[in-house]
């Protein structure tokens, strides 16, 4: 009999209980266990878990690599795969390794690559892969120079920090000065130039921003499955323009894709997200992780997530080709259910709370497919 597999997932997005629901429905009936843990007692993830437990705060980056070896070995653990200190994890792979713990999680110099976008935008230009213009700026001099040179080549320009994930300080600079047209309705991320400007010089401090020209749509995320020779195993683009999202195999988009996955050791899954720059697809941003949106390719006949922990585990899936291209769709939210009251206990037993099919047959036509959360926001929920 084949034994079950143990998978830890910790602290990550709260699309991730569909992830976790793919591992259980994996089309070879293997028996999955899942453990969770996470900073908040409410996070999805922790409900979708078999066994789920809180995460000490404040550790630094070594001194959780040291917790998250710990809780392989108490627990068991076959495969982890690691979001919160990604980095500091992975350079400690032969000693999870020596424990029986595989991480499904690129190499050490492939995670160090991206971690700075402009450093990024540097190496993968080498590569011939093409980037938007974009400038590095610390003060408010230095953004106001960069935007009036992107406006000067006809561009509006926007800024988002230098590291970071998810969208998260993303702005669109405005000349337009801030009015009640900024109160009505929702909040907007376009922001008046001459406010930015004023509060980085009341600030007093730096800050490490990239700015660049606001790009076309579609966003196109490829999501890659790689293995440890560096072969790409799975590509698949997914596209988003407005609410409409789909799919794509067009080799503008994939080609980029898999040469930065093989180059830069993106071992098991990743997501590289491209937009338009003068008709040409240009790099957006590389995820050295599961994308939340990752699920969304069962709408296309297949489960990555239980191919990337097969690959972990030294086995080979094979070349992952999707069986058909799912029709276009929108993402809605749905209710997740969380676990009880009170806060989690370290090693609580919990129901799975969402399930979702492995595969799914395709959609007639124009259909809108429910899926998870708005994967937008990709910050921890």
């Amino acid at each position: 009999m084949i034994s079950r597999v143990r998978v830890w997932l910790n602290r990550t997005y709260a699309e991730n209980v569909f992830f976790m629901e793919q591992l259980r429905r994996n089309p070879q009936d293997r028996a999955v266990e899942i453990h969770a843990t996470h900073g908040d007692p409410d996070s999805p993830v922790l409900a979708a878990a078999d066994t789920a437990a809180l995460e000490p705060e404040g550790l630094s980056p070594a001194a959780y690599a040291e917790f998250a070896l710990d809780q392989c070995v108490r627990r068991g653990i076959d495969v982890f795969v690691p979001r919160l200190h990604q980095e500091a994890v992975v350079a400690h792979r032969a000693e999870f390794e020596a424990v029986g713990t595989a991480l499904l999680a690129p190499t050490a110099e492939g995670v160090a690559a991206f971690q700075d976008k402009a450093t990024a935008y540097e190496r993968v230009a080498e590569l011939g892969v093409p980037v938007p213009p974009w400038f590095r700026v610390r003060t408010a001099d230095e953004l106001l120079t960069a935007v009036e040179k992107l406006e000067a080549d006809g561009h509006q320009a926007c800024f988002k920090p230098a590291a970071g994930a998810g969208g998260v300080g993303y702005r669109v600079v405005t000349r337009e000065p801030f009015s009640m047209d900024q109160l009505d309705g929702f909040p907007s991320p376009r922001v008046p130039l001459d406010l930015v400007l004023g509060a980085l010089r009341d600030r007093g401090e730096e800050v490490d921003w990239l700015v660049m020209p606001r790009l076309r749509e579609p966003e196109v995320s490829v999501d890659c499955l790689t293995g440890t020779d560096d072969r790409v195993r799975m590509a698949v683009g997914r596209t988003k323009n407005g609410r409409r999202r789909g799919f794509t195999l067009d080799e503008r988009w994939l080609a980029p894709a898999r040469l930065v996955a093989e180059r830069f050791g993106l071992h098991h899954l990743s997501n590289i997200q491209f937009r338009e720059f003068r008709e040409e697809p240009v790099l957006l941003d590389v995820n050295t992780r599961p994308a939340g949106g990752l699920h969304q390719l069962s709408l296309c006949g297949l489960n990555a997530p239980w191919a990337a922990v097969r690959l972990a585990l030294g086995e080979d899936p094979g070349s992952l080709e999707p069986p058909f291209l799912g029709a276009d769709y929108a993402v809605v939210a749905a209710p997740q259910l969380l676990r009880g009251a009170g806060p989690a206990r370290d090693g609580d037993a919990v129901p799975a709370a969402v399930t979702v099919p492995a595969q799914a047959a395709p959609p007639a036509a124009g259909a809108v497919a429910a899926s998870s959360p708005s994967t937008t926001a990709a910050a921890p929920a």
